[in-house]
């Protein structure tokens, strides 16, 4: 015999885009189940940056003071190395939010915050250890999950369910909803460096004939991203440790004392992808984040598209989960507005990725070592004209279609 349970909502996934929305509807009365699958949030290399329009989402929150008291770096500005030559190309002092930089915190310590304010409302539960392995349905309608934990397999039963579980996302595969690959012709290798006291601190990309090479500055260490061609890390393997050394040290110099120490366990692999659901909802089911849109790490917008969606998915859905007597079929309006509200920010934000990739990083990754590369114009102008940079740093920064908290809130417990 199963174990059952029985909520108004329950979301399949507990990154920024399940937390977030776990706990906007939780501080708007709503019952709801969060399913972690693993035992806590600890992952390298998950996206660290939290951006303005997320902090102005915690300041609207009244959370913000709170989370800026957790151990985080600012960046304020990014700059990009050309054949040698160093270009501001975005200032996030610019901006007219209420914060004006972007957050370097680990993605666990983000979770834990929003993991911590939400449990003050009774609605909320989080299960961690707890996957999602398909769907309850009822003839067209989705009525719950199944979830296996450590107890044995578990049935969830939920007027709706979000699938927030990512870009493999159980639940949108279980839904059977329709997914359009819009390709990615490149692969990211994450790394971490240590600092040295004379480093700069400046966040930013170094590009060299035949390479990219992303920094990080995260106080103590770098973290650091170089950009392969998809599909090529095998053929990096095979050629060995060595070759890859001297190529990272080609590609950030400031570096070449520090890359030896690498090995190949220290590398981790992003195999990136960029697809999107054609239709994000079926009756009981909405799926949001990258399990409706992967993107591409470009920008590391990824995490500020999945916060936009739950606070967008909490505007239109929180009252509507919070009156019993709205039923499950009644929500199904409310699914398609969500959609609706998203699908162009989501998509807007796409193109311009690969556009960034197609015409940007492929050129660069596949050029011939006797190729000499130039500084394109629109960087030169970035470069020349500091208000200009406002521009790139409002796209990164704020994005498409910014969100604002308008769900209700219930008084928390005591």
């Amino acid at each position: 015999m199963q174990n059952k349970m029985r909520t108004r909502c329950c979301i399949a996934g507990g990154g920024p885009a399940g937390m977030m929305l776990g706990l906007l509807l939780a501080r708007a009365g709503v019952d709801v189940i969060v399913l972690e699958k693993h035992g806590d949030f600890l992952r390298d290399f998950r996206g660290d940056t939290v951006h303005p329009s997320t902090l102005q989402v915690m300041q609207e929150l009244d959370l913000l003071q709170d989370f800026l008291r957790r151990p985080h770096d600012k960046a304020r500005e990014l700059r990009i190395a050309i054949a040698g030559r160093e270009l501001a190309v975005a200032d996030f002092s610019r901006l007219k939010t209420q914060c004006n930089f972007i957050a370097l915190m680990p993605q666990w310590d983000f979770l834990d915050f929003l993991r911590d304010h939400a449990m003050n409302y009774s609605g909320f539960h989080l299960l961690k250890n707890a996957e999602v392995t398909g769907l309850l349905e009822e003839g067209e309608c989705t009525t719950g999950v199944r979830v296996t934990t450590c107890e044995g397999e578990l049935h969830i039963h939920a007027d709706l369910v979000i699938g927030a579980d990512g870009r493999h996302s159980t639940v949108r595969r279980a839904a059977g909803l329709t997914v359009r690959d819009l390709g990615a012709p490149i692969d990211v290798l994450w790394m971490r460096l240590p600092t040295a006291p004379t480093d700069p601190v400046n966040t930013g990309a170094r590009l060299e004939t035949g390479r990219f090479f992303v920094m990080i500055h995260r106080g103590t260490y770098w973290q650091c991203a170089y950009v392969i061609p998809k599909g090529g890390f095998d053929a990096i393997r095979a050629r060995g440790l060595v070759e890859f050394h001297n190529a990272l040290a080609t590609a950030a110099p400031l570096f070449a004392d520090r890359v030896r120490a690498l090995q190949w366990d220290d590398i981790k692999l992003l195999s990136v992808t960029v697809d999107r659901l054609e239709r994000w909802w079926k009756p009981g089911l909405l799926c949001i984040g990258d399990a409706a849109h992967a993107m591409s790490p470009i920008g590391g917008v990824g995490i500020n598209l999945a916060i936009q969606d739950a606070v967008a998915s909490a505007n239109i859905l929180a009252s509507a989960l919070a009156t019993p007597a709205i039923d499950a079929t009644q929500l199904t309006p409310l699914l398609q507005r969500v959609q609706q509200r998203r699908f162009f920010p989501a998509r807007a934000t796409q193109a311009a990725q690969v556009a960034i990739q197609n015409r940007i990083l492929m050129p660069v990754v596949g050029r011939q070592q006797d190729q000499p590369l130039g500084v394109p114009w629109p960087v030169k102008m970035l470069d020349r004209w500091p208000w200009l940079r406002t521009l790139p740093a409002y796209a990164v920064g704020i994005g498409v279609r910014p969100e604002h908290v308008h769900s209700p809130i219930v008084t928390p417990c005591p």
